[in-house]
């Protein structure tokens, strides 16, 4: 118990950020890449890694040294209606996510309780607006760092069902890549899934959340809280692709064996599990999909509100109460609500889960070359970060992100 206490008490925003990519929409990519690819698309959870922690870390560097998010920062270099256009954006993929993961928690907490999935998901809506409202910023942090243990239910699930590790080990470390129109969208999707936009503005607006409630302490940035801000993200990236990883080869595993090559949600993976693995293993799939949906829906809600609200100027934190940034909250009310009224109107609107997710693909995959390109204007200008600007593998690997999100952006419209 005390490694684990001393573990949590390390963990920071990188680490939070990580757990919270593993999301209920994540879930489906990766259970579906599993179930139509086998494992021969394992290799690109290791790919992914070196990118991910790349932008993650400059946009952990620019909250951290200039105390702001990522809009604040560019507000003085960029105009505003781009800014406005960036934050109309986040805000609509998000609020589309947030309902995709309700709908996806709401479903597997139905497969054990006969209880209708709209009231699950409303009580869930309902429950992480209060506590975003009525928790400070460090409660926050302290269960948002509990919630990351959820993880390991998915690794515990690859570990019961998973036999053939010799393939595995093989797909992994050699690329498998398929001109097949299916495998290239799944790894489009994969690309969009795990370096996504949110995760860009949350990382920001967490460094600086944290050195606002510690600028009692020191305002200059040392080499140390550096290091371990880096430590952080590189922790926070790695444990997200290996989550990613052991989902991919638990439904790889599974899924084809009945064959299902088709996920379109969450509930339909966690339920897949038994007929081979039993109950216990659905079980497992399950508190990991409610646990990381009670992640992730708040770090969507928040950078969404994070992002408007520096934008507009308005006093925003986690750490600050309703009455003074109501502007802040209801941004996170709104996309919230909004989330769970597209689980309840979808099937009326025809709004299939994959129909949601590839919207959500498709903002996030015009948003994520832009943005890249603004992170790594900002992470070299010495005028904002001064001697705390990129090095040169951090522009390589920033620059070699951007070729990559550009390409899944063409290849979405292509293909």
């Amino acid at each position: 118990m005390k490694k684990l206490k001393t573990f949590l008490q390390k963990i920071g925003p990188g680490v939070i950020t990580g757990a919270s990519d593993d999301d209920p929409s994540g879930i489906v990519i990766y259970a579906q890449t599993g179930a139509a690819a086998g494992t021969n698309l394992a290799w690109t959870a290791p790919f992914t890694f070196p990118f991910m922690v790349a932008i993650q870390e400059m946009c952990a560097r620019i909250g951290l040294v200039t105390g702001r998010g990522l809009i604040g920062t560019m507000k003085s270099h960029y105009p505003p209606v781009f800014l406005i256009s960036i934050s109309l954006l986040v805000v609509i993929a998000n609020t589309i996510n947030i309902g995709s993961d309700i709908a996806g928690m709401a479903a597997a907490v139905h497969l054990f309780l006969p209880i209708n999935p709209l009231l699950i998901a409303l009580v869930f809506s309902l429950v992480i607006i209060i506590f975003m409202i009525y928790f400070p910023y460090r409660v926050l942090a302290a269960i948002f760092k509990w919630l990351t243990l959820a993880l390991f239910a998915y690794i515990a699930t690859a570990l019961l069902v998973v036999d053939d590790w010799q393939t595995i080990f093989l797909n992994t470390i050699l690329p498998h890549i398929s001109l097949d129109r299916e495998q290239l969208l799944l790894i489009v999707a994969i690309l969009g899934t795990t370096i996504s936009p949110y995760l860009f503005f949350w990382q920001a607006s967490e460094e600086a959340e944290e050195k606002r409630l510690n600028s009692h302490i020191h305002k200059i940035v040392t080499k140390n809280e550096l290091k371990n801000m880096r430590e952080d993200v590189t922790w926070g990236m790695f444990f997200s692709n290996l989550v990613m990883f052991f989902i991919i080869i638990t439904n790889a595993q599974t899924l084809p064996r009945l064959g299902i090559t088709n996920i379109a949600t969450p509930d339909q993976a966690a339920g897949a599990l038994a007929p081979l693995a039993g109950q216990f293993a659905t079980l497992l799939f399950t508190i990991g999909i409610i646990g990381t949906g009670m992640l992730a829906i708040p770090v969507l809600a928040g950078s969404a509100a994070y992002a408007v609200s520096e934008v507009f100027g308005w006093r925003q934190g986690l750490n600050l109460s309703w009455s003074r940034a109501h502007s802040f909250y209801s941004i996170i009310i709104v996309a919230t609500l909004f989330g769970f009224l597209l689980t309840a109107l979808g099937p009326v609107l025809g709004i299939t889960p994959f129909k949601a997710l590839f919207l959500i693909g498709i903002i996030y995959g015009i948003l994520s070359p832009i943005l890249i390109v603004a992170i790594l204007h900002i992470a070299n200008n010495r005028k904002i970060l001064g001697d705390k600007v990129n090095g040169f593998w951090s522009n390589i690997l920033g620059a070699m992100t951007f070729v990559l999100m550009t390409a899944a952006v063409v290849a979405i419209f292509v293909l």
